[in-house]
């Protein structure tokens, strides 16, 4: 979504006549975020303040791909949760009870609000036979201002203490890209993700065999494409420079 619709509170130019011919033509879509800390009201509510209208049918975030493979995994499962609103939801939907003590599993997700204490704790419960999930391996920002740490820090700080490798869940993890086709009914063949990045976006898709659409519009840039192992189908500058139908190389 940051960097293929909009860039921080700003809507990318063209990116809200994108979604409405989506609509118009009924073409199935899905927002795909990595993000597990917002629900999907919460999503939708972001994108009505910028414009786009869309119900919760069309979120599929992380925290719902975790709620439901750790669902997948057998009934009545327990986890003790380091993560925010949009996660906990995901999780008590599919039958996971969240734990303070002997879990089965250990949950990271985004948050600001859980402590050193807390992360000592989810190591301890490791330590102890947990097994370790985590929505995702996004980075921090690295640049001034950023208001939240990258899941890849808090995540590397548990696995060197634990000595213990966390199961990602989100983006570019099969998981979450097979199961938001399912969410969305389609066939591998009728399939296609549009991102903004190489490591994420692109190579889930191309590791699912999905069609894939780079946008430049966020975090990937020209003239690094080069030093990847695979390409993605099609490149555009922004969602606004995507024509349908689809023509691939």
């Amino acid at each position: 979504m940051d960097g293929v619709i909009y860039s921080g509170d700003s809507l990318i130019q063209g990116a809200d006549k994108f979604i409405a011919r989506l609509l118009e033509d009924n073409i199935p879509f899905a927002f795909m975020t990595n993000n597990s800390q917002r629900t999907p009201l919460e999503v939708v509510r972001k994108l009505k303040g910028l414009g786009i209208e869309v119900t919760e049918n069309h979120i599929y975030t992380s925290a719902m791909a975790t709620g439901k493979f750790l669902g997948d995994q057998g009934p009545g499962g327990t986890a003790y949760v380091l993560g925010e609103g949009g996660l906990l939801t995901s999780l008590h939907d599919n039958g996971i009870t969240l734990v303070n003590t002997d879990p089965e599993f250990v949950v990271l997700g985004e948050g600001r609000n859980f402590t050193l204490e807390m992360v000592q704790r989810a190591v301890d419960m490791i330590l102890g036979g947990a097994k370790f999930i985590t929505t995702n391996r996004d980075p921090s920002p690295k640049k001034p201002g950023w208001n939240n740490l990258g899941i890849a820090a808090t995540t590397a700080m548990i696995e060197e203490a634990s000595g213990r490798k966390a199961f990602v869940t989100g983006k570019p993890s099969p998981v979450m890209m097979r199961s938001a086709r399912k969410f969305l009914g389609l066939e591998t063949a009728e399939t296609t993700v549009v991102g903004d990045t190489m490591e994420t976006d692109i190579q889930g898709g191309v590791q699912m065999g999905y069609k894939t659409i780079l946008v430049l519009s966020g975090i990937a840039k020209k003239e690094d494409l080069s030093h990847y192992a695979f390409k993605p189908d099609m490149i555009a500058a922004s969602v606004e420079d995507i024509r349908f139908p689809l023509k691939w190389w």
